[in-house]
Parts: structure tokens; C-alpha cells; sequence
């Protein structure tokens, strides 16, 4: 029994240069691995994952400790992974039904392609405030906005860029939303003053994207040449490859509405795709076998039965927009988001991203470097844990205590961690947002990153205003004195 105490090694934090091993390895095999040679992510992450674990081992940890925390962060994530996979389900079997081809027909005439980019941004910041949910928004409107897109030649990454940036508009300031609730819950303030607060960084950036969205459709910079012709072509035979009517709108009304409920999103979904299924069965002549392929291989022209419409003289812009969808199409994605959990948890179990924050709040020597430090620590979090709701706690917890020691409110903190944390998450390729937003909109993250405008304005007006003190609320002197007594 002494003998099997002493071969067990104690457990440490690791130090400094330890916990910046992993981190390090990670952005070297990242720039190197994928940025030249195009290396699988999956396996870039596996090694880094390895390294992690090499240092967790060195500190005294077992492999049953960093196990337990891996399965913890899959467990969280396990709701993530059940509405990826019924986004694929819903991409199926809405194209299937007519609802997806339906909106893109009808979205084609009526928006002008010049004010595409500000109507997405516009259309996802009011569904995502009224439902509280970003993803909500993007697998619904999201994904009718880019097939318009497509058909009208406007740049798909531009087009998900405004997208994604109305979406977590919403996502930051809706009451409904779940990190706009767990901000403030973990910085000890209100709901509705962090709301308030957070017109601060949220206004002027949406502003800033209402003006460059505008211009940049305007200016027809990222509209491509679309012959007119080509376009009625494509919509005449969508007029006849489905039949078109109000009922085809029900699948998006049962996820907006169970959105806006605050109902549990899996089951919601699930019963939107029943709807899609049967619509699909009834008003599109579609068999169970087809129902079942587009929800599992996802939809191919094959699956519809129109008399007398020869498919080989479908216009190549029509597979372009319609081919996609089902269960299978996510099997990459769940992948990627397992692999980059395994890990976030060897990271976390080892206490290397404790250490990492702990050395970060000793270098704060002002207000401004203290906000600084906030949004550099949780967007560091974001890009190397992927998890929204870790992004948000672990800052909030570690740092609540030195904004009241010198003065200043909960609100700031709270502000900082929304805007380091929530609104940067779609523009981590491994967290499940990024995997999210690259699956449902069919453009990669690295492709929309630049015109999300809205997710790093709001980083760059919260650094502006904490060394400048503009929109920095203080705490009272009289609750101030309270807390000290």
C-alpha cells in the first residue's frame, strides 16, 4: 500500500511554460498544418490533444481524470450534436417538401440582389431577437438567404458573413437568449441592465454593418454578373419541379414558433421534419423510400416525380442550391466538434487553461488593460475550448472579484464576456457554433470570417472604450462602502 502511494504521482497545477505548451503547439499546427500543407483539423487537433495529455501526465494527473473531463465536455455538448443532426434531418426533408425551393422562389423576386446583404443582416437580427436563438435563425432564414444568394450571384461568403452577423445581433441582446442570461448570472448583475448596457458595443457595430452591407450591394463589388435570362429559366423550373403553396411554410413557423416558447429545440425540430415529410408525401408526390433518403443522403432531383419533365435539362444552378441536406452530410462536422472536445477537456483537467487566466489577470495594472485582459482571456478560451458556456464561466468566475476591487460594475464585465465570448464563437472553425454555421449556410468559417463584421466590431468598440473610460459604469460609492463593511 506504501509502495503503490509513492509510484502515484501528486497532482499539480502545471506551470506557466506547461500550460502554454498545448496552446502553442496547437496554433503552430494549425498555421503549418492547415494554412500550408491543407492537413485534416481532426488530426492537427489529435495531436495537440496528445500534447495536452503528455503535460497532464507530467503534472500528476491520470488518464481517468482527463477521460472524466472529455466526457464532461461531450456531455455538455451532446444537445449541440443533437440539432446538428437534426439540421441535416430538417435540410432534407424542407427541400423535399418544397419549403427551402418555395422561399428561394418567392425571395428571388422580391428582394433586389443590391439589398440582399442588409436584408439578411436585418431579417436574422429580428428572428434571432424574438426567439433568442442565433442557430434558430440561421437554419431557418439563414439557409433561404443563401439559396437567394446563390441564385441572384451574390457572394456566398459575404451573404453568410451578413447572415451570421444579424443572427448574433440577436444572440448578444435578446432576453431569451441563453448566454444573455448566463452573462450576467455569473458577473453578478441584472438582465436588464447588462441589456443596457450592451447598446454601448452593439449599436455602433450594427450601424457600421447596416452602412457596409448597403454599399457594398450598392456598389455591386460583390454581386456577380447574373443573366436575367438564366434566372427566370431557373424559377420557371422550380414552378414546376414543386407545387407551391402557404402550407409549405409551416416546417419554419414550427421551429420559429417552438424557438420564440422557449420549447425544447431537438423534439421541435424533429416535428418539423414529420411535417416536411408528410407535406413532401402529400404535395409532392413523394414516396416513404424518397422521404427517408432525403432525410438520411439528403436531397438529389432523383427523389421527385414530375410527368413529363425531362431532368437532364435541369439548369446546373438549381443542384447548385438544391443538393445538400440529410444526416449523413453532418457525420464530418460531429467529428470535427468530438475531436476538438477531447481536446478542450484534457486542457481544462490538466488546469493548464487556469493557469493560463491566472498569469493573464497579474499583468492588469489599469482599467483599460483590465478590460483588455477580459476579452483577450475569453476570446483565447473561445479559440482553444470551443465551448460558449466555459467561454463565458470561466472568465466570469475568475475575474468578478477584481472589477469589484476597483470600482468598477458587473455590467463591464459582463459586457466584456459577450463581447469576447458569444459573438466570437462562429468565428472558431472547432466550436460547435463555427461547425454549426459552416454546415447549415455550405460555406466554411474561414470564408465568412471577414465579413462578420458585427462579431469583432464589438471587440475593437469595448477596447476603445476601456482605456478611453467612455461607457464605463462604476460602482456607486454608496454600494461600494456597503461592499467593503
Amino acid at each position: 500500500m506504501e509502495n503503490k502511494t509513492k509510484t502515484q504521482k501528486e497532482k499539480r497545477l502545471p506551470l506557466f511554460w506547461e500550460a502554454l505548451i498545448p496552446i502553442a503547439a496547437l496554433i503552430v499546427l494549425l498555421v503549418y498544418g492547415k494554412g500550408i500543407k491543407n492537413y485534416s483539423v481532426e488530426a492537427l487537433l489529435i495531436i495537440a490533444a496528445a500534447i495536452a495529455a503528455i503535460i497532464g501526465k507530467r503534472t500528476g494527473h491520470t488518464w481517468e481524470d482527463m477521460e472524466q473531463e472529455v466526457g464532461n465536455k461531450i456531455k455538455s455538448a451532446f444537445g449541440a450534436i443533437m440539432i446538428l443532426l437534426s439540421v441535416g434531418l430538417i435540410i432534407g426533408s424542407w427541400i423535399l417538401s418544397g419549403s427551402i425551393p418555395m422561399m428561394i422562389y418567392y425571395g428571388v423576386k422580391i428582394i433586389n440582389p443590391h439589398m440582399l446583404l442588409t436584408t439578411a443582416f436585418v431579417v436574422c437580427a429580428v428572428i434571432s431577437v424574438v426567439t433568442g436563438t442565433s442557430w434558430g435563425s440561421v437554419g431557418t432564414m439563414g439557409v433561404a438567404i443563401m439559396g437567394i444568394a446563390g441564385a441572384l450571384g451574390v457572394s456566398l461568403p459575404v451573404a453568410a458573413g451578413a447572415v451570421i452577423s444579424g443572427a448574433y445581433f440577436g444572440d448578444k441582446i435578446s432576453p431569451l437568449s441563453d448566454t444573455t442570461n448566463l452573462a450576467p448570472m455569473v458577473s453578478g448583475c441584472s438582465l436588464y441592465d447588462h441589456i443596457k448596457h450592451q447598446l454601448w458595443t452593439i449599436v455602433p457595430p450594427t450601424i457600421i454593418c447596416l452602412i457596409v452591407y448597403t454599399v457594398l450591394g450598392l456598389s455591386g463589388s460583390v454581386t456577380g454578373s447574373v443573366n436575367a435570362e438564366n434566372v427566370e429559366l431557373m424559377l420557371g423550373q422550380l414552378d414546376q419541379l414543386f407545387n407551391f403553396n402557404i402550407f409549405l411554410l409551416l416546417p419554419a413557423v414550427i421551429v420559429l414558433g417552438g424557438s420564440l416558447l422557449r420549447l425544447p429545440t431537438t423534439p421541435i425540430m424533429v416535428i418539423s421534419v414529420g411535417v416536411a415529410s408528410v407535406e413532401s408525401m402529400i404535395f409532392q408526390h413523394a414516396s416513404l423510400g424518397d422521404v427517408l433518403s432525403a432525410m438520411i443522403n439528403g436531397f438529389n432531383l432523383d427523389l421527385l416525380h414530375v410527368p413529363g419533365f425531362d431532368m437532364v435539362g435541369v439548369v446546373p444552378e438549381i443542384n447548385t442550391l438544391l443538393v445538400r441536406g440529410g444526416l449523413s452530410s453532418m457525420m464530418s462536422t460531429i467529428q470535427l466538434l468530438l475531436v476538438a472536445l477531447t481536446f478542450a477537456g484534457i486542457l481544462v483537467a490538466s488546469g493548464s487553461t487556469e493557469v493560463l487566466l491566472g498569469k493573464l489577470l497579474q499583468c492588469v495594472k489599469s482599467t483599460g488593460g483590465l478590460i483588455a485582459s477580459t476579452l483577450f482571456a475569453t476570446a483565447g478560451l473561445a479559440f482553444t475550448v470551443g465551448s460558449t458556456y466555459l467561454t463565458i464561466i470561466l472568465p466570469g468566475e475568475l475575474f468578478r472579484d477584481v472589477y469589484k476591487k476597483r470600482g468598477l460594475a458587473a455590467e463591464n464585465l459582463s459586457r466584456s464576456l459577450e463581447d469576447a465570448g458569444t459573438v466570437i464563437m462562429p468565428l472558431v472553425p472547432w466550436s460547435t457554433s463555427g461547425v454549426f454555421m459552416a454546415s447549415t449556410l455550405g460555406v466554411s468559417v474561414i470564408s465568412y470570417l471577414p465579413w462578420s463584421f458585427l462579431c469583432y466590431l464589438c471587440i475593437i468598440f469595448a477596447l476603445i472604450y476601456g482605456f478611453t473610460g467612455i461607457g464605463i459604469k462604476k460602482i456607486p460609492e454608496g454600494e461600494k462602502t456597503a461592499g467593503q463593511s
